[in-house]
């Protein structure tokens, strides 16, 4: 059966008109254009029994008001449905045809009014965008119950168009943060070839971005374009590597897609859905579950009309013996025909029911645009009714109307603007600034019911009223994944980045293709897919996995490490070995050696090494305040003791070869000179480090850049100036104990004291030379470990130079330790 989009295909006289269109037919048989001969019309085909049904929900509607003694009451409404075949060209011949009627006038000219009053229609975007292009010449208010495209909502391009169906702005918006919800960064997507896809999907993809979701792939396919096209998007999508694909598609492009689908055995793909196929029945049949089993996707809000199922029921040839729609409607819901003559074909009796039927017509179970056309016809009864003045007091009796010759379309496009009215369901109906409802949405999912057959279940809800965070909801209703899985599928370009790690953008990908780079030492990242490390605080540092920030180690030279150990372990041996040394000459006092070596000055330096000795012990531990000032200062102190003892006693032995005084007044002279040198040069030590204290006194200090990844917990110097005059001074009395002791290299053998004084010396002045570049090269800790080495091996150049021959003497060749041995010598020297 066909029909064609110039006259209405349902019709009904009454005081006002509401003009309907619908894709009852969708394929279009066009004939070949001639410029001799005018053209053909335009031929409708294949009967839609979903639109047929939305078509007939908006005369039930019409019938029910018009039995309602509350809206409109005195006033009929009567209806002209045209056929808009879902293609831009019947939609402008449906549109010319209910602005100005079907009727032919001889001198070619329009009626002056519009032969309806308002219009509920189309189906879809594209042919809406074109109804409004001829309606808003004449201000006819048109009331899409399907058209979703959000360049709808432009009020300075289409001031007279009301929706009764959210607009594709919220719905891309709730599908991005549908697929981000899930944690499918990496998607495929395709759409309609129209204005409700490309802008859909245009809208989709921004917000899916701003969502951090990467699109792999978007490709558009026509109902009307070569199959060639629609097998390359099947290829594309077969080879892509996401597993998640976006269908922002019509009811018709989605069957086309997915027959060739099937085709090419398209599976395992979890399918994202728009509101326009989500909830199809037809889609649901088992030809297509498996690929569509554990589909996702935003429905408008299920509801119930009461009636309706029974009004659909009465849908009859008889009702209308000359309309040839219902005709073709009987004979594609029971596969036969009313034409006797087609010999192998089923004749159709009219005693057929629909009550042994289920098909898309009757599936009354998933009432959402049924239920938008009827609140479409609702509102614009209510807008009639307010534009009327019906029922108000005053006006008239009898709560009639009061009725106008001339209606003017404006008006009733500024009082559909102002409805706000509840239907019987409790559901609100009006209009914002821009035409459009309430955006609610409910999340459905496809799923199998016992007896296997596929099932919508509602498992969340998404209200763009709510502020953002609140907007999508789940209800905690299991979702069926794709291939009926219990488990959610995965879909990202890349692995996520654990913690450790960062992502870095792989040049020429979309920025959710990264790969993974370990943070670097002393940054974190705690979170994954981190897009960049945080660098520690100062004195925090990664720990191995670079996830979090731990104190870090602080190194100090201590007595429990094996350094330490060592260096205290010598300290307290040198101090030992001083104190045994001393031990010695104190009970050979008496003996000419050790009177010889002047033992006033001698247990004066053995003491002063047990100090220098013992002062390095200072340097071992954690530092403090105290242990700060006192290592440099008690170093200082204790050499320059020690440096002025040796320098007195190399004085006194020259002086006393020198002389030209009584030998008797040498030694009280000598004795004087002793204590007064040794005091004065160690006082003189003593000044300086009160000076360095007083003015910059050395401190705790914690170095952290030195050695990132731990704190070098040190002495700071204070004042470089205090330790190098400090370290000079000890230079300087060393330097002229050198002196003196090579002023003495000729005195006899047995009072030569210096020469190994000036070997000690020398072993002296090599070992802090020495340590000069290495304490300023020396890392950290090491740096006291140079400092202390430098004082144990000065210290035992001392000690051994100037004190282990007397002891041999003393211990092993008692014989040489005699008066007449020395002064034997001395004699045989003189000789």
């Amino acid at each position: 059966m066909l029909g064609s989009p110039e006259f209405p295909l349902l019709s009904k006289k009454g005081d006002i008109t509401i003009g309907g269109a619908f894709s009852i037919h969708n394929q279009i048989s066009q004939s070949s254009l001639s410029l001799s001969e005018p053209p053909e019309p335009l031929v409708c085909s294949r009967i839609n029994l979903r639109e047929f049904r939305f078509a007939q929900t908006m005369i039930f509607a019409i019938e029910e008001i018009n039995n309602s003694s509350s809206l409109l009451p005195n006033i009929s409404i009567g209806y002209k449905i045209f056929d808009s075949c879902a293609s831009t060209l019947p939609s402008t011949r449906a549109a010319m045809g209910l602005m100005n009627g079907q009727e032919r006038t001889s001198g070619k000219t329009c009626s002056g009014q519009s032969s309806v009053h308002a219009v509920v229609g189309t189906s879809e975007s594209s042919t809406t965008v074109v109804m409004l292009q001829i309606s808003g010449i004449f201000q006819i208010p048109v009331i899409s119950h399907f058209a979703t495209c959000a360049c709808l909502s432009n009020r300075k391009e289409y001031p007279s168009f009301f929706r009764t169906i959210p607009s594709d702005y919220y719905q891309s918006r709730a599908l991005a943060k549908l697929v981000k919800h899930f944690g499918w960064t990496w998607v495929g997507a395709v759409r309609s070839d129209n204005d409700y896809g490309n802008n859909g999907m245009a809208t989709f993809i921004a917000a899916a971005t701003q969502e951090g979701v990467c699109v792999e792939y978007s490709e558009a396919i026509s109902r009307t374009g070569s199959r060639e096209q629609v097998e390359k998007v099947v290829r594309v999508i077969r080879s892509g590597t996401t597993t998640v694909l976006v269908a922002f598609l019509a009811y018709d492009e989605m069957d086309v897609l997915l027959e060739e689908a099937l085709r090419q055995n398209l599976t395992g793909l979890q399918w994202v859905g728009s509101e326009s196929w989500i909830t199809s029945g037809h889609l649901a049949k088992k030809r297509y579950a498996s690929i569509l089993t554990g589909s996702l996707g935003f429905a408008i809000k299920k509801a119930k009309i009461p009636g309706l199922q029974d009004f659909l029921l009465r849908v009859h040839p008889r009702q209308e013996p000359q309309n040839i729609l219902l005709q073709e409607f009987w004979e594609e819901t029971f596969d036969c025909t009313f034409q006797s003559s087609l010999l192998g074909t089923k004749q159709c009796s009219g005693n057929e029911r629909l009550e042994d039927i289920f098909n898309s017509f009757m599936d009354v179970s998933e009432l959402r645009i049924s239920n938008c056309v009827y609140k479409a016809a609702y509102a614009v009864a209510h807008a009639m009714h307010s534009m009327l003045k019906c029922g108000q007091s005053g006006e008239t009796n009898n709560h009639s109307c009061v009725w106008k010759d001339h209606i003017e379309p404006r008006q009733v496009v500024k009082h559909l603007q102002d409805v706000n009215f509840t239907l019987h369901s409790g559901e609100r109906v009006y209009f914002d600034k821009q035409g459009d409802p309430a955006a609610t949405y409910e999340l459905v999912n496809w799923q199998r019911n016992a007896a296997r057959d596929v099932v919508f279940v509602t498992v969340g809800s998404y209200d763009a009223s709510q502020p953002n965070g609140k907007q999508f909801t789940m209800n905690g209703i299991n979702i069926t994944w794709v291939e009926e899985s219990q488990k959610r599928p995965l879909s990202v370009c890349s692995e996520s980045c654990f913690p450790g790690f960062r992502q870095a953008i792989i040049k020429g990908k979309p920025i959710c293709c990264f790969s993974c780079i370990a943070c670097a030492a002393g940054e974190i990242s705690n979170s994954s897919n981190s897009a960049e490390c945080s660098r520690c605080p100062l004195e925090y540092w990664s720990n191995e996995d670079h996830s979090e920030c731990v104190p870090k180690v602080i190194e100090f030279l201590s007595y429990e490490e094996t350094m330490g150990a060592l260096l205290a372990a010598f300290s307290l041996f040198g101090a030992g070995l001083t104190l045994a040394v001393s031990c010695v000459f104190f009970w050979f006092r008496n003996t000419p050696l050790v009177r010889a070596s002047n033992l006033e000055l001698s247990f004066l330096v053995l003491f002063s090494l047990t100090l220098c000795f013992l002062c390095s012990l200072t340097f071992i531990g954690q530092p403090t305040e105290w242990s700060c000032m006192l290592r440099h200062t008690a170093f200082g102190i204790t050499f320059a003791l020690c440096m002025s003892c040796i320098l007195a006693k190399t004085i006194t032995v020259v002086m006393a070869f020198k002389a030209r005084r009584p030998a008797n007044t040498v030694p009280q002279c000598s004795a004087s000179l002793q204590r007064t040198s040794v005091l004065g040069c160690t006082l003189l030590q003593v000044l300086i480090c009160v000076v360095w204290l007083a003015f910059a006194p050395p401190f705790p200090y914690k170095n952290t850049a030195h050695a990132t990844e731990r704190i070098i917990l040190e002495c700071d110097l204070g004042s470089d100036i205090g330790f190098w005059g400090v370290l000079g001074y000890i230079g300087l009395l060393a330097v002229l104990c050198l002196i003196f002791a090579f002023l003495a290299r000729k005195l006899p053998d047995n009072f030569n004291e210096a020469k190994f004084i000036t070997f000690s010396m020398l072993i002296f002045s090599a070992v802090w030379v020495t340590f000069i570049p290495a304490y300023v090269s020396s890392p950290g800790k090491f740096t006291v470990a140079v400092e202390i080495f430098a004082i144990l091996a000065s210290s035992f150049g001392l000690l051994f130079c100037i004190f282990a021959p007397k002891c041999y003497i003393l211990l092993l060749k008692p014989e040489r330790n005699t008066k007449n041995q020395i002064m034997g010598r001395n004699q045989s020297k003189a000789l």
